[in-house]
This record gives C-alpha cells, sequence and structure tokens, in this order.
C-alpha cells in the first residue's frame, strides 16, 4: 500500500521554525519529523510514498534530491574538475512521489490533487507533524476486517482535535470538532483510506476533517482503531521541545526502527 503525507500546511502555531523550513521537515535530533513518520511506516514495510507539498515545498524537494549529501560521507576532489565521491553510501528502500498540491489548498484539497498517483488502491494516510508507536499493520488488519471507508487511529488525549464518538463494534457513530465538554478520543491520523473517500472530496477548498470525514461516520463507513500507547503531534515549539527530549533521552517511543 501507498502512503500518502500531508505536508503542505503553513505550521503557523510554530512559526518560530515554519518560517525558515515547511512544517514537516523542522528537525528532531537532526533530522526532519517527516523523515521520523517515514522512518516508522518503513519500519514495517511500506516504502512507497505521496508527499502533498505546498509551503516552502523547494525545501522538501531537495532534501529527497540531496538525500545522499544528508547521511553519507562525501568527498570533492577539487584537482578533478570538483569530482564527487560518496562514501558508505546509505539509502533508504523508499520510492518518494512529491506533488505540488498548491500553497492554499485544504486538506482533502491535497489529498485529491494526488489521486492520481495511488493505482485506484486502498491506501495509508496520515499529517506530516505526528508520530507514535502505533502497529500499523494492525490498523490495516482492523480496516479490512470491517470493510469500511475509512478507518482511522483515535487517540485519547484532551486536545484540540476533532472528537469521536465510537459505538461498542468500534464503528464511528459522529466525527465533531472538540468542545470544551469533550475530553473523549481525538483523530491520530494514521489512517487507511478506500478510494471512495475522494466521492466527499469535492476541490481544494474541502478540508478532509469537515464534511468528508463527517459524512462517512454519519453514513456508518467511519471506524476508530483505539490506540493507548504513544502519539505525540509536533503543533507547538512546546511539543517540538518535548520530542526532542525523548530522542535525546535515547527512548523515544516511536523510534521502532
Amino acid at each position: 500500500m501507498k502512503v500518502v503525507l500531508l505536508a503542505g500546511g503553513f505550521g503557523t502555531r510554530i512559526s518560530e521554525e515554519s518560517v525558515r523550513v515547511p512544517k514537516p521537515m523542522i528537525e528532531i535530533g537532526g533530522m526532519p519529523i517527516l523523515w521520523h513518520i517515514m522512518k516508522i511506516y518503513s519500519a514495517y514495510g511500506f516504502n512507497d510514498f505521496v508527499i502533498c507539498c505546498g509551503y516552502k515545498q523547494h525545501v522538501i524537494k531537495e532534501y529527497f534530491a540531496d538525500y545522499f549529501l544528508h547521511s553519507s560521507d562525501i568527498t570533492f576532489d577539487f584537482t578533478q574538475n570538483g569530482r564527487m565521491t560518496v562514501h558508505n553510501e546509505h539509502s533508504e528502500p523508499w520510492k518518494v512521489t512529491l506533488v505540488d498540491t498548491g500553497l492554499n489548498t485544504m486538506t482533502g484539497g491535497r489529498l485529491k490533487r494526488v489521486r492520481d498517483y495511488l493505482d485506484g488502491e486502498p491506501f495509508l494516510m496520515t499529517y506530516g507533524d505526528g508520530v507514535s508507536d502505533v502497529n500499523i499493520p494492525d490498523v490495516v488488519d482492523f480496516h479490512r476486517k470491517n470493510g469500511r471507508i475509512a478507518t482511522l487511529t483515535a487517540i485519547r488525549l484532551s486536545q484540540r482535535f476533532g472528537v469521536l464518538d465510537i459505538k461498542d463494534n468500534d464503528e464511528i457513530q459522529e466525527f465533531r470538532e472538540k468542545t470544551s465538554q469533550d475530553s473523549g478520543y481525538i483523530n491520530g491520523g494514521f489512517m487507511v483510506l478506500e478510494q471512495g473517500i475522494f466521492d466527499f472530496i469535492k476541490d481544494d477548498s474541502t478540508v478532509f476533517e469537515k464534511y468528508p470525514l463527517e459524512t462517512v461516520a454519519k453514513m456508518g463507513q467511519l471506524d476508530a482503531y483505539k490506540h493507548d500507547g504513544f502519539w505525540q503531534c509536533m503543533d507547538t515549539l512546546r511539543d517540538k521541545m518535548l520530542l526532542e527530549k525523548l530522542w535525546d533521552s535515547g527512548e523515544a517511543p516511536w523510534k521502532i526502527w
């Protein structure tokens, strides 16, 4: 299955860092958080990525174009017209497709713009700013068993994200924005989606978390895979500092590779 990563937003809540680079390229432990997310998927054998770029997309494209320069020792021999030799070449088993999905496109619109790269098959999707120790093959198996249009990973945190009302059979009865009275499960990303999800995405203005998810939830076609383990987004500078601290401790929960 291919993995779609949303990496095109402005990252306004962490503007201290995103003024320089797009949010998914902000580093944790010297590597972009996008790299950490890709390593999670890759650890489970999912290595075909489609990245939805937008804000400062050139930074993401240049990073992958120069990946060997970032991960290997290099010799530049200026006596040989600047000949470059790569030593201890290290490459990931990745295929990475980088797509310009527009500067101001909403999340649903970005997803729709990469549809042609998905070969008409079910696919994985998550956001470019959150890491977790969720078992992705288990999420896929759960999705296939239930046979619905969409499955998302549900995280129990009291934060400002979409809230899920979940039935006893794990069917999501309602997807809605959080209110001050809510303290239940939230949308943690790490989704499995059928091609049918595109029927609910109109154009670039479609916010994926609004009409598409709200509608499939009302139809009984949105499932929740409940994850009680680690999950953390990098929404603010404080979040970044927390992730850095976990990484530096040598016990980062999402480092499953």
